[in-house]
């Protein structure tokens, strides 16, 4: 087992399961909590991304198999998938696949389900299969309400601006195209609106 990444949340490791490659997430005790309060916390959130990721699937997104939970340690133990970050991908070929991260976005968001991380390191492209996954469900939520889909377009739009500032324009558009052709044109016209205005209101804020 090794390593891979130490986050604020938790931990990732390579590891192997029943012969195939796996990764390993382990969500970290957070010490500034009551033990017990924090335990609970921890098996909620590894429950709810465990059900998130193989829901996801479900709905015919991309994402990696879930093969075990272990609610003692919450740790979930999922497929490892092959591939690159989107973010680590030439700008062309992110240009290319933004119109397929708007359609798995707005799949979700038509069924209810907030992503919550939505950057372009969260999706992978394999090559060899022209496969594209979305993973690390680890701050989606299940919700209805259009402002919260508008606050996971406008962060995926942020990384967009900033990772990928040559072909945001064209990356947004496309992203754009795809989240309409799954959502429709009447919510998608009131999402991009949301997100509008959560700009405008980032943009005028003052300090106090």
């Amino acid at each position: 087992m090794k390593l891979v990444k130490k986050g604020a949340e938790a931990d990732i490791y390579r590891t192997s399961w029943c012969g195939r490659a796996a990764i390993l997430k382990v969500r970290k005790p957070k010490t500034y909590r009551l033990s017990q309060l924090d335990a609970k916390i921890r098996r909620q959130r590894t429950v709810r991304e465990s059900h998130m990721i193989s829901y996801a699937r479900a709905l015919g997104i991309p994402t990696p198999l879930v093969y075990f939970v272990d609610v003692g340690r919450s740790a979930i133990v999922m497929q490892h998938v092959r591939g690159t970050v989107v973010q680590r991908l030439p700008d062309m070929l992110i240009l290319s696949l933004s119109y397929r991260m708007g359609r798995m976005i707005g799949t979700l968001h038509k069924n209810a389900v907030m992503h919550g991380d939505l950057t372009t390191s969260n999706f992978v492209y394999e090559k060899t299969s022209d496969m594209l996954y979305l993973i690390d469900f680890g701050l989606s939520q299940n919700t209805p309400k259009p402002e919260d889909h508008a606050v996971d377009l406008r962060l995926i739009k942020e990384i967009f601006n900033s990772a990928h500032a040559s072909i945001i324009s064209d990356a947004w558009k496309n992203l754009m195209r795809g989240y309409t052709s799954s959502v429709g044109h009447g919510q998608s016209s009131r999402i991009k609106q949301l997100v509008s205005e959560i700009e405008g209101r980032g943009r005028y804020a003052t300090v106090v």
